[in-house]
């Protein structure tokens, strides 16, 4: 089974590894090799392994990887901790854009709610920051939500310095959810110190890359047209090549171990602190099963450190999104 850890200061406890969910409704992929069976048996299955952790929300589908996982909780509710998103407007064609007005807001966690089927959120975030709103004023309102019982903890998601102080000194955020891992290392220089003096959880998505650090996943150019990993700079091209020679250290410590590149990835995650509770999405038992075994993958400092320079960040060609992705990210 796996160990606990807890979220922050004030935060829940939860299992070492979660299980972002956003894969069983949207983004990797095509579509029509999506199975609601196996995905509710990959949540089942995760729970039998000891995983109490799931990230989904309301942007996935969007609206469909709530009610998709409120089918698989049925009786089961009481042995989780949920975790969901607002802050995103939608049109037929999916995101039309930010909205963290106290209105919508609350709007979108009572949507969240009757999705869900639930009478409260263990840990909701702002999805992205919205700079129209001040995040007094967001936090203000999720705050109420928490007192009101609809929402036990706060957390934003890839929210920068500024507002993440400005926010915690309004209510104590538990927890930041934002991309890190072996090859995307932005929250280290800041990010990192500055939630351990908060006291806050880190809660890293992406952190097999989007697939890439376990050594299976093709260039862009041989994804479906409906992968989201075709628009995504570090696996097109020379990027790409550039970019698997500079992961080849760790399939070769993945060999050396015994363990597969994907397991090292998250190991490296587990042993960077124990206030980091990593989320690899999967929509699969076998991955579940094989991302959950990390946790008992142990790594020497040696080896950290040598893991360290190998994808450092200027070892790792390409920006992590596209320039439109990455207007939403507040740093």
């Amino acid at each position: 089974m796996l160990p606990t850890r807890t979220l922050g200061t004030q935060g829940p406890t939860v299992s070492a590894l979660g299980l972002g969910i956003m894969s069983m409704s949207q983004s990797y992929g095509d579509p029509a090799e999506r199975d609601e069976k196996e995905s509710i048996a990959t949540i089942h299955r995760a729970l039998e392994l000891g995983v109490t952790f799931f990230d989904t929300a309301e942007a996935y589908g969007p609206f469909v990887n709530e009610a998709l996982f409120a089918r698989a909780m049925q009786g089961r509710r009481e042995r989780v901790v949920i975790a969901t998103k607002f802050g995103f407007t939608f049109g037929p064609e999916g995101i039309t854009g930010v909205d963290s007005r106290p209105a919508h807001i609350r709007e979108a966690v009572e949507g969240s709610l009757r999705r869900l089927g639930t009478d409260r959120i263990d840990l909701l975030y702002q999805h992205r920051v919205d700079p129209a709103v001040p995040i007094e004023e967001v936090v203000g309102t999720m705050a109420a939500l928490v007192r009101e019982g609809k929402v036990r903890w706060l957390g934003l998601s890839e929210a920068g310095e500024s507002t993440i102080r400005r926010a915690h000194a309004v209510h104590p955020i538990s927890a930041l959810q934002s991309e890190y891992s072996l090859w995307e290392r932005n929250l280290e220089p800041r990010i990192i110190p500055l939630c351990r003096e908060l006291g806050i959880g880190i809660v890293p998505f992406a952190p097999l890359g989007r697939g890439f650090l376990t050594g299976r996943v093709p260039r862009a150019e041989e994804l479906p047209a409906t992968d989201f990993r075709r628009g995504d700079p570090r696996y097109q091209g020379a990027n790409y090549d550039a970019n698997v020679r500079a992961a080849q250290s760790v399939r070769d410590l993945a060999a050396a171990k015994g363990v597969t590149p994907g397991q090292i990835a998250l190991a490296w995650l587990l042993h960077k602190g124990p206030d980091i509770v990593p989320i690899p999405g999967t929509k699969r038992r076998a991955y579940l099963e094989e991302n959950v075994a990390a946790a008992s993958v142990p790594l020497s400092a040696a080896e950290m450190r040598a893991l360290d320079a190998a994808l450092a960040p200027e070892k790792v060609s390409g920006p992590r999104y596209s320039e439109k992705q990455a207007k939403l990210i507040d740093r």
